[in-house]
């Protein structure tokens, strides 16, 4: 078979959209992101800058979703480990602090790595499994990061480790909140670009086309085994990088940013949002922290009231939020 003929593998629901659609696809994460990069000044204006610290913990977890909706949305796998990632990218930042390397031309690179070699290493051996084995093996993986973390008595064990300084970049320290939330949305953005190329090339199809039928991915010459170790490796890159800005966000590294809990949730902020759709998970993390912070200033039990929440959005709106807004914009 020609490269031309492999190259046209399961095309996608994106590639045959009505032109209404793709507009509104297109439409959505530019709102968004008008919406981000004004909120510092409107915040400022209404006296309430705390939300400059909110908007960018949901930029934060936003980054470490959209990592996670390439294998889940797009590859149909469920990672129940996947804030391991998380928790490698923030300890490679709150270590390198404590030995008083804070260049972040470094110590980023540094901890992206580390967090896509722990992905590589992990994935190889779990993607030789399917299905439940396959969640249970990630969450295993994930619980071996999390109580390697608690071990590390040099730097802070059970308790964390605090992060003095926030990282520089070319001598410039980023210990302005606004700076860096610019600079945390310049790298969500940039993630958004990397995976929406991921998933329009020819790679992504075949991603996509695995988790439809692999005997007939692997019918047409492909080893679909490689193309999700890969994708499980950029995934894992990419939590990475949010763990390297949550360690900065918050100045503090805990190995509950390992925990199956943080895991659980980052998969609701995909299924939330919407899975397959790129933009969901950023809703899904907007939607799901905002909730939080609204619904926890009025009870401690605030997940009880957000269950059935999200559990209606999975009843009426299959694909998430994002379904939910789109048939809301056609009827109107």
């Amino acid at each position: 078979m020609s490269t031309e003929g492999r190259a046209r593998v399961a095309p996608t629901a994106d590639t045959v959209a009505n032109p209404a659609r793709l507009l509104w696809r297109t439409a959505l994460p530019g709102v968004l992101l008008a919406g981000f990069l004004v909120l510092p000044f409107a915040s400022e204006a209404a006296g309430e800058e705390h939300l400059v610290s909110l908007a960018t913990r949901m930029i934060i977890f936003a980054i470490a979703a959209l990592g996670l909706d390439l294998i889940l949305g797009y590859g149909a796998l469920v990672s129940f480990g996947h804030a391991a990632f998380i928790g490698i990218g923030a300890y490679t930042i709150g270590i390198a602090a404590s030995h008083g390397l804070t260049e972040g031309l470094l110590t980023f690179p540094l901890a992206i790595l580390s967090a896509g070699l722990f992905a590589f290493l992990t994935g190889a051996i779990s993607l030789r499994t399917r299905g439940v084995y396959f969640i249970m093996i990630t969450l295993a993986f994930g619980q071996m990061a999390y109580f390697t973390a608690t071990s590390l008595s040099a730097y802070g064990g059970d308790d964390g480790l605090t992060v003095w300084s926030r990282s520089e970049v070319a001598g410039t320290k980023l210990e302005n909140d606004r700076a860096f939330y610019y600079l945390a949305l310049a790298m969500l953005a940039g993630a958004y670009g990397l995976c929406s190329c991921i998933v329009g090339s020819r790679f992504g199809r075949v991603l996509q086309a695995a988790r439809q039928s692999r005997s007939r991915v692997q019918a047409l010459g492909f080893n679909p085994y490689a193309y999700q170790l890969v994708a499980y490796a950029i995934s894992g890159m990419i939590a990475g990088l949010a763990g390297a800005l949550l360690a900065n966000h918050t100045e503090f590294v805990s190995p509950a940013y390992m925990s199956w809990q943080r895991s659980g949730e980052l998969i609701v902020m995909v299924v939330l949002g919407g899975a397959g759709s790129l933009v969901g998970p950023v809703l899904g993390a907007i939607a799901y922290l905002g909730l939080e912070e609204v619904l926890s200033r009025y009870t401690e039990h605030w997940r009880l009231i957000f269950g059935p929440l999200l559990v209606l959005v999975v009843l009426y709106g299959r694909q998430g939020l994002i379904a939910l807004l789109r048939g809301a914009t056609e009827r109107a």
